[in-house]
């Protein structure tokens, strides 16, 4: 089973200019470049360009229950939000929280201990959450040092934001120091969008080689971040499944899909 660790999908906003500039990307296209590259399942991740609705990504689960789920967002300003946490995967089609991480405000609250009132709350409820937060990994320590019932997942394996080849795993080490917390894992989401190189891509292999030495196969997801891809889908995918020589094939069946799976309790 192939599962893709993030998608997007939107009928409204400005996409960032380094995702496709289209007024829409509809569920019915995403199913489809789904099924032209092999991808069985995949989680959607509301775009930050449409604010804190989920409503759009969670219809798309509802046609699509068996292939599409969700990992959604609601607003940091407010700490009164916690009080949706407990019953947040009972929405249909719902997995989980996901956040970005990219304004002064919202690195404010982290380094203030301005979310606790989120990291408590999730994890008393036992909801995971998936973090893009390039250039503070420190943090996401400090985080899953004190809730280690927290279940954590760092986007895109923090690579540094717009950085290329080596300059975007200038954070390695500290992301590699992270495998000490069994509560974090990891998506290797967009990797092809940090290489200068053509497909495949072998100046990334050394660096997720050392990732997968550090936090293994069952903490890793493989994902394509899709509208943002610098190569086709199935580069993409191919990437993984076959270009990583070293991965062997319970390897790959947990990186491609199981492991994403079981860490959001997706019935496989």
């Amino acid at each position: 089973m192939i599962v893709d660790a993030q998608v997007h999908i939107w009928d409204v906003g400005t996409p960032n200019p380094w995702h496709r500039q289209n007024k829409s990307f509809t569920k019915t296209e995403l199913i489809n470049e789904m099924d032209e590259a092999g991808i069985d399942r995949a989680i959607i991740v509301p775009p930050m360009w449409m604010g804190d609705t989920n409503d759009l990504a969670l219809q798309a689960s509802l046609d699509y229950p068996e292939r599409l789920k969700v990992l959604g967002r609601l607003s940091l300003d407010n700490p009164e939000n916690r009080q949706l946490i407990p019953t947040w995967n009972e929405q249909l089609g719902m997995l989980g929280l996901r956040f970005t991480f990219s304004t002064k405000k919202e690195f404010h609250l982290l380094k203030n201990e301005g979310l606790n009132w989120l990291w408590e709350e999730a994890e008393l409820c036992d909801v995971p959450i998936m973090l893009m937060i390039s250039g503070h990994l420190d943090a996401v320590d400090k985080i899953a040092r004190t809730y280690p019932g927290l279940r954590l997942c760092i986007d895109h394996l923090g690579l540094v934001r717009n950085a290329l080849d080596k300059a975007a795993f200038e954070d390695l080490p500290k992301l590699l120091a992270l495998s000490k917390h069994d509560n974090i894992v990891l998506k290797a989401t967009s990797l092809p969008c940090y290489s200068t190189a053509e497909f495949p891509f072998k100046n990334l292999h050394p660096y997720l080689r050392q990732v997968y030495d550090a936090f293994g196969p069952a903490r890793i997801f493989w994902g394509s971040d899709l509208t943002r891809l610098t190569c086709s889908y199935k580069e993409c995918l191919s990437l993984f499944e076959d270009e990583l020589t070293w991965l062997t094939t319970e390897d790959k069946t947990l990186i491609l899909g199981e492991a994403i799976c079981h860490w959001l309790k997706w019935k496989v």
